[in-house]
């Protein structure tokens, strides 16, 4: 099916453009021109319209469990004691519930500006840690929420092994995450079932991290499938370093590096505390920062120095993680805005001279579609038609247009101003509301409420 539409103002790769005109066929853009709307063009969207924006790190069962963790315990609050609260949430989920919790995750990435996700997925097994009759039965509920909610997916099936370096035995709350490798192999397979029919779908790997994993088992899980995705959690927390060094006398990047080749098809999430050579053989190597700005606030991880990793052409993405708010813009601000406070300037992952709003979305995209594995992230011919189109009505927007309108949906307009959303030519969001809100947010609710009653 071809479709033609009329874009008033659109971020083309070369920039922000007035009078754009696609060509869709079979979710796939297939050409851009320039000129006014003609008798051809089936939809008119008027406003700025961008290529949506890819999430390339999520934990989409997190978002049940999204403000439970805000209050001080006896001992210092960190990341570690956070994930002790995650531990006593996922205890309680059944497939079921995680794909109630994802469809509403994956509703709300849409109304906010993402219009594909990597999802890094580590909860596979039963409550007691026994796998389930199908092993990619969690697996089998992302999918069948992205099939719902329409979003595009790369699924990470996630290996996890050890509870700490050394190859430590797992503790109890991460019994449902363990695999040794043959089980891990049946898990991958199983998942890529499940993904089933859903469009443009995609399957990758991901070692959750090295304390999870062995150095051994970053090489074999390169070789599964040497053309896919791979993501690896890497120097979140000081501690994690440390834990690294004590250890294996390297630190996270470095033991890395030591035993596998980083190319464009790694995705490094966090990647928090580097030194400037890892920093620099990072951006080297064509691998993607995952970076989770909003989250990393809240665990009190640290900052990326985004500034000189940039400088260096190193590629990042921005994700949602824990997903504790959900939002394209708000990534892209809390990012920016810490490496103002650290550095004192101010747009500061801007190009010299450009729109800081424009650099931002525009890498982002990059970033995310390589992470994703797929052709997505820009106005082109030959990508997917993923479309985020902005509310010109929104007073922060009033007046403007061009690189302004984007500068100021990310900075002065709050929640990212989504007036439509297409995937793959697809048109899920209308007016800011996700065309399934509502059934799905019913879903939602009730689920939470029994497991939190």
């Amino acid at each position: 099916m071809t479709t033609r539409l009329h874009l008033a103002q659109a971020l083309l790769p070369e920039g922000c453009v007035a009078d754009v005109r696609l060509t869709i066929d079979g979710g796939v853009i297939t050409h851009v021109d320039k000129g006014a709307a003609s008798a051809a063009d089936v939809e008119r969207m008027p406003g700025l319209t961008l290529p949506g924006m890819p999430n390339l790190h999520s934990h989409l069962f997190q978002r049940g469990m999204a403000g439970l963790s805000e209050r001080r315990g006896a001992s210092a609050d960190s990341f570690w004691t956070w994930r002790e609260v995650m531990y006593r949430f996922l205890d309680r989920l059944d497939p079921d519930d995680v794909r109630a919790i994802a469809a509403q995750a994956m509703v709300e990435m849409l109304e906010g500006g993402f219009t594909a996700l990597a999802e890094f997925h580590y909860l596979h097994h039963d409550r007691d840690g026994r796998p389930y009759a199908d092993i990619a039965a969690m697996s089998a509920a992302v999918a069948a929420a992205a099939r719902e909610t329409g979003i595009g997916l790369t699924l990470l099936p996630v290996l996890y092994r050890f509870g700490n370096f050394g190859s430590a035995p797992p503790v109890h709350g991460q019994r449902r995450f363990v695999n040794d490798r043959d089980a891990f192999l049946r898990l991958v397979d199983a998942s890529a079932a499940a993904l089933g029919d859903l469009p443009d779908a995609r399957i990758g790997v991901a070692p959750h991290s090295l304390r999870a994993v062995a150095p051994d088992d970053l090489g074999w899980l390169a070789g599964l499938a040497p053309e896919a995705p791979i993501h690896i959690h890497v120097a979140e927390q000081m501690r994690e370093v440390e834990d690294s060094l004590a250890v294996a006398g390297r630190r996270p990047v470095e033991l890395l590096m030591d035993h596998v080749a980083l190319g464009p098809r790694w995705c490094l999430i966090h990647a928090t505390h580097l030194t400037d050579a890892e920093r620099d053989a990072m951006a080297a190597s064509g691998a993607v920062a995952g970076l989770c700005p909003i989250t990393e606030a809240s665990l009190g991880d640290g900052i990326f120095d985004g500034v000189r990793y940039r400088a260096s052409s190193g590629r990042y993405g921005v994700g949602s993680d824990s997903n504790i708010q959900i939002d394209a813009g708000a990534e892209l601000r809390q990012l920016e805005y810490s490496q103002r406070l650290r550095d004192r300037g101010r747009a500061l992952m801007a190009d010299p001279a450009g729109s800081t709003g424009v650099s931002l979305w525009r890498d982002a995209c990059a970033g995310g579609a390589q992470a994703c594995g797929r052709a997505i992230g820009a106005i082109a011919p030959g990508r997917r038609a993923d479309l985020v189109t902005l509310d010109g009505d929104c007073p922060a927007l009033a007046g403007k247009g061009g690189q302004a309108a984007l500068d100021s949906a990310v900075f002065a307009a709050g929640a990212l101003p989504v007036h439509q959303v297409m995937v793959g030519g697809e048109t899920l969001v209308r007016d800011g509301r996700h065309r399934s809100r509502d059934a799905i947010r019913r879903r939602f609710g009730a689920t939470m409420r029994r497991l939190l009653d």
